[in-house]
């Protein structure tokens, strides 16, 4: 973690990223793309459906592979890079057959060392596996929540599951959000912790900075006239004077579950997550 000097009010608490450990190089060529942006608006109609995005650095995309498809085969690492689509940095790697992939890198994972997908491998960070041949206690990410579709699950910077239990067909896993859930022991999971664990100490500092990021101002509803938002109206400063915050649209805004009451997953949470 970079600590500024004070040398003007938007560096005074501002803290940065230590990139140090990365290897300086230009994006691997034929992992990235170029995506259109929305910037918040409808594909359809072109209006703004999401409200706060726009501008930005251009950036491209790299293509992460999430699934890691060649079996029982050592890749070794040959750059640690910066992604700026994700909090998390990432890893490129090369397998024998001269094959590059960008894959999530965990924390600890240095240039030159080497990584496996297989069905059981040894027990070190980056190396991908089966649920079922990870021992109980053991830190995992990049969790499949279903057979053969990649990893979707434990992505950003500095999370981890761990393995709680494993049962007949299921293994227990504890999530970053301390649900404890039930994921079938044929998923594919890889050993660690994700990079960047610092990230959570990470002030942005100005306002400038979250323009560069495609975030637009974030106007206050009490700031607002009644005719714009229920919390708007009155003489000064005043409170929302509601029971609970709304949305511009009336809806309730905090500590409501969106959850789908009936969705199909529920049967695999053993455990709900803690409630802040």
């Amino acid at each position: 973690m970079k600590i500024y000097k004070p040398t003007t009010p938007s560096r005074r608490g501002m803290t940065g990223i230590d990139f140090s450990q990365l290897t300086k190089k230009r994006p691997e060529k034929s992992l990235v793309l170029a995506l259109r942006r929305s910037n918040g608006r409808s594909k359809a109609t072109g209006r703004i459906t999401t409200r706060h995005k726009g501008g930005g650095v251009k950036k491209l995309y790299r293509i992460v592979e999430f699934a890691q498809t060649k079996m029982d085969m050592p890749a070794k690492v040959i750059a640690l890079e910066y992604d700026p689509n994700r909090t998390a940095f990432i890893a490129l790697i090369e397998y024998h057959d001269k094959v590059r992939q960008y894959v999530i890198a965990p924390q600890d994972l240095k240039v030159g060392d080497e990584t496996i997908f297989s069905l059981k491998a040894e027990l070190k960070p980056g190396n991908r596996m089966m649920l079922k041949s990870i021992p109980v206690g053991t830190n995992v990410y990049n969790i499949e929540l279903e057979p053969g579709r990649g990893g979707i699950a434990v992505r950003s910077a500095g999370s981890s599951a761990q393995v709680l239990a494993h049962e007949t067909v299921f293994t227990n896993l504890k999530m970053p959000s301390g649900e404890v859930r039930k994921v079938k022991s044929e998923c594919f999971a890889t050993v660690g912790m994700v990079s960047n664990q610092e990230n959570r100490y990470y002030t942005i500092g100005k306002a400038g900075k979250s323009r560069l990021k495609g975030r637009r101002p974030h106007v206050r509803g009490s700031a607002m006239n009644p005719v714009d938002h229920p919390h708007g109206g009155g003489e000064g400063r005043q409170p929302i004077g509601l029971k609970y915050p709304k949305t511009p649209w009336g809806k309730h805004a905090l500590g409501v579950k969106t959850r789908y009451r009936k969705k199909w997953t529920n049967k695999y949470i053993i455990q709900r997550r803690k409630k802040k």
